[in-house]
């Protein structure tokens, strides 16, 4: 199993600190998710020889290994030039894990096109989920091919307000790829969305789980529905948090008893998020968890 860190919070810090950064919080993986400086979020990636050069001797350095590349594009567009402009995105950032010797990748199913075009991130309307699932699909068809010739993994998560929100048929839209390059992630923070019970549900993926993202959060559900109240009732808003393990409500005892029971071996990755003003500290905290959480339920 690869333990990786999600450096996010520790985006300050030049690209080449990140390793170093990693390895002194105890990993000895990281999940390198989108920065201005690597892959930015839906632009074309901002990597050239030098940095890439740089990068890898940091890694080296500090003897740290790059677990998943996660690129965000928004190749679940109906707009057809955002469209196809996420896919060229794509094929570089494939070319790129190649290069930095990297055979896994992580996204998300993605929202619909920028709203600044007129649309909206969000896909409440039965016709315009229809419309984004087709449109990735489109865009599935022409990187699946490349993902299988460059052997590199793509783990796929639906995200709030994504146009697939839920465990199914995320899972049945992963199988339908029939791809062996192209699993499932299952991210902990979003696990009220996905559905009810964590158990079952790890149960009903086993057979394409492949990465799962380590935070907790409240179950958004609970209360009558007034965990949180947002105003004006009746928002589209989605809300959930990127915690430190047992500060939410995730059933971790279950989650990883589970995992162990499936044989779970794949990428485990912390993705707090929501303590930048104690970063180090977090990093640390989810190390020691996740490895508690192991030790006790994978015996």
């Amino acid at each position: 199993m690869k333990i990786a860190l999600d450096p996010f919070m520790h985006r300050h810090l030049p690209l080449e600190k990140i390793p170093e950064k990693a390895a002194e919080l105890g990993y000895e993986w990281i999940e390198l998710s989108p920065r201005a400086d690597f892959l930015e979020w839906f632009k074309a990636p901002r990597v050239f020889p030098d940095r890439m050069t740089s990068f890898k001797k940091a890694l080296r350095d500090a003897n740290v290994g790059i677990a998943s590349l996660l690129p965000m594009y928004r190749w679940a567009s109906n707009d057809e030039t955002e469209r196809q402009a996420a896919v060229r995105h794509w094929k570089r950032a494939i070319e790129i894990a190649v290069e930095m010797d990297v055979d896994t990748m992580n996204s998300e199913f993605g929202r619909g096109p920028h709203p600044d075009k007129g649309g909206c991130y969000s896909c409440h309307g039965e016709s315009m989920v229809e419309m984004c699932e087709d449109d990735w699909f489109r865009s599935m068809e022409e990187l699946v091919p490349v993902l299988e010739k460059e052997g590199i993994q793509l783990n796929i998560e639906p995200h709030p307000e994504d146009w697939v929100e839920t465990l199914q048929p995320s899972v049945d839209i992963i199988r339908t790829i029939n791809s062996k390059n192209v699993k499932f992630l299952y991210c902990t923070p979003h696990t009220f969305y996905f559905g009810d019970d964590t158990v079952a549900m790890l149960r009903e993926c086993a057979d394409v789980l492949a990465h799962v993202h380590i935070a907790d959060t409240f179950n958004h559900k609970a209360s009558s529905g007034l965990r949180y109240i947002v105003n004006p009732p009746g928002s589209s808003a989605r809300v959930h948090q990127h915690l430190n393990i047992g500060q939410g409500e995730v059933p971790w005892d279950d989650f990883y008893r589970t995992l162990a029971e499936i044989g779970f071996d794949g990428i485990m990755t912390s993705c707090v998020f929501a303590w930048e003003e104690s970063a180090d500290a977090s990093g640390r905290f989810q190390r020691q968890e996740m490895q508690r959480l192991i030790d006790t339920h994978y015996k």
